[in-house]
């Protein structure tokens, strides 16, 4: 592979790419002579020698099989720059070359040719100081590039879980209980997801993922205004409903503990929806239950019950709603800092302390509210707020598009538009710092997620603007996977399934893709490096070119007030006659947005 390359820099240089390598190896050849005569002589391994240390490496390999673990991928390095340093270094130098002549093949000629040769060597020098220049520059990036991917990083820990000796204790009913928990947060198995197969009915882009209780059944909603309820292990849609929104479907839940027979849903219309699902699979009807007066991004069910859930909208209002009122939504607090509402993209009730419920959206702070006891004259009713200590007085307007609690309400995991994902411990007090940081993908065109993955909340996983689907190992904070998730280019959903090791995503693709850990080998986090590099350059240079962008607020009103202006769309055929049906709420906004116009895929 290096031999083609070095042909191909070679080819390209051309004539004077080829007296440089003479020339190197002139000096390569001197150099060489000279060592041998002052009796400095390395031994070169010969072709038996290192058949045997290939052989060693193989059998290293295979005594560590039962960990499915294949712990040496997890550094940036990729597998075919697995080479010597020094080989590196020289790889670099003729690449610099080859840039170089490039650059200079590529210049304009510059004056007539009437100019004397003194003035064309003068230009020359000039132009070979500032390519020495330019390549300085370029070496001084990526250094500081890899040290930033670099900080912050840990050990990883050893396999905790081994494929064979498992397997044995289950043969003998020895923690037949635990296997499958143990499997589900494998890392080895982790390392071995890999694409099964894509589930296909939706005409724009799919914008929630949701499993019921069981894992048995998968909800998806999407740009179409369609909710598709799937029977995922034979890949077929079993219920496709009209969703009665008038814009883009942003969630569809299945409420626990109700037979999977109510679904909650959410919109760009600002309109909270409950369906009703019958055991023969049609919808009954769907009926509006709260209204915000701006988009509302997500629902946070509580765990056990079937009837109540919260929601939080751009309008900064978080809504309590329980389906068993006359009058089922209930303001429960106004998101403010200070004086000024905060526009809300996120929430999460905490799964050991149901009361207890965080939310995020127009600035960096991650806001805990306790529902017993919400007294806006007191602290805006926080009971406490995190924030990365670097982003607290940062003037770069960072918005905090999810958060997700842990499986046991302990941690809380944030990500931040064109930041990074940040690991907080819902336990410490207010205004405590980060636990864990983690870095290399791109949260910028989108509204994106971020989840736990494994039963144990062992790993991190979200998708980027470059495609990729990562997976960081959560005490490490190293990337142990890296997959190709969308070819549209934007994975914004990770749904972890309830009981398997597997998961579902989507994007701005039109289907839904399903993950399972099917591979022969453990990943080898091929071209993973280059790709983090280019995210981060990405980043800076937009957070540069961007950095007194229009406020987000502002957009979002000239763009509300552009729709306002068109004729309203009429009903589609076919709709169920009781799909505008609702219950009214004197907290429920009247204002009812039309068009299907906007859609997930631009940024919010």
């Amino acid at each position: 592979m290096m031999a083609e390359t070095d042909g191909k820099a070679r080819s390209l240089n051309g004539a004077s790419g080829e007296e440089e390598d003479q020339q190197e190896e002139g000096a390569c050849k001197s150099k060489k002579d000279t060592g041998e005569a002052s009796g400095d002589k390395k031994k070169v391994p010969g072709k038996s020698e290192l058949k045997a240390n290939q052989d060693t490496e193989v059998e290293d390999d295979e005594e560590d099989t039962d960990s499915m673990d294949g712990s040496g991928l997890y550094s940036l390095t990729e597998d075919g720059q697995r080479e010597s340093e020094g080989d590196g270094r020289d790889g670099s130098k003729e690449k610099e070359g080859g840039r170089r002549a490039a650059r200079k093949r590529n210049r304009p000629c510059s004056g007539s040719n009437n100019n004397n040769s003194s003035s064309s060597s003068d230009e020359d020098g000039e132009d070979e100081q500032k390519d020495e220049e330019e390549d300085e520059e370029e070496e001084d990036d990526n250094e500081a590039i890899e040290a930033w991917l670099g900080a912050e990083l840990r050990d990883l820990r050893g396999p905790v879980w081994r494929a064979i000796p498992s397997l044995r204790s289950r043969e003998i009913g020895r923690e037949a209980q635990q296997f499958v928990r143990r499997v589900c947060g494998a890392r080895g198995l982790v390392q071995r997801l890999e694409l099964q197969g894509r589930l296909e009915r939706h005409s724009g882009c799919v914008n929630t993922l949701h499993f019921n209780q069981s894992g048995t059944r998968l909800a998806s909603g999407s740009d179409d205004l369609r909710v598709v309820i799937w029977d995922w292990a034979i890949r077929r849609a079993e219920l496709e409903f009209d969703s009665g929104h008038k814009s883009n479907v942003f969630q569809a839940k299945f409420l626990p503990h109700s037979g999977d027979s109510t679904l909650a849903m959410c919109a760009r219309d600002g309109q909270i929806r409950v369906a009703e699902l019958s055991a023969t699979q049609r919808c009954k009807n769907t009926k509006r239950v709260a209204q915000h007066k701006g988009a509302a991004h997500k629902l946070a069910l509580e765990p056990d019950s079937p009837c109540s859930f919260l929601s939080a909208g751009e309008d900064a209002v978080v809504f309590g709603i329980d389906l068993r009122l006359d009058r089922p939504a209930n303001k429960l607090v106004v998101v403010k800092e200070g004086d000024k509402k905060v526009g809300l993209y996120t929430i999460f009730v905490n799964p050991a302390k149901t009361h207890q419920f965080a939310v995020g959206g127009r600035d960096q702070y991650v806001r805990i509210y306790d529902q017993r006891k919400i007294n806006e004259n007191d602290n805006n009713g926080v009971l406490k707020k995190f924030c990365p200590s670097h982003l607290v007085s940062s003037e770069s307007k960072t918005n905090i598009t999810c958060l997700v609690y842990s499986h046991d309400g302990s941690e809380l995991l944030t990500t931040y538009n064109d930041e990074d994902i940040y690991l907080f411990d819902s336990n410490h007090s207010d205004g405590a710092d980060y636990c864990r940081r983690f870095k290399g993908h791109r949260n910028n065109a989108t509204v994106k997620g971020v989840n736990f993955y494994g039963p144990s909340s062992e790993f991190v996983v979200s998708g980027s603007d470059c495609g990729h689907i990562y997976l960081w190992d959560k005490h490490s904070a190293r990337i142990v996977q890296f997959m190709e998730g969308d070819i549209g280019g934007v994975v914004n959903c990770l749904e972890p399934h309830p009981h398997l090791p597997g998961m579902a995503t989507s994007g701005l693709d039109h289907d839904i893709k399903l993950w399972a850990p099917t591979a022969e080998t453990p990943t080898g986090l091929k071209g993973l490096k280059e790709v983090m590099k280019k995210n981060k350059r990405e980043r800076d240079e937009d957070s540069v070119r961007h950095g007194n962008q229009y406020d987000t607020q502002l957009l979002w009103f000239l763009m509300r007030h552009m729709r306002n202006r068109r004729p309203p769309r009429t009903r589609r055929e076919g709709a169920d006659a009781d799909t505008d049906e609702s219950w009214s709420s004197p907290d429920s906004s009247d204002e009812e947005e039309g068009g299907q116009d906007h859609v997930q895929c631009m940024s919010s």
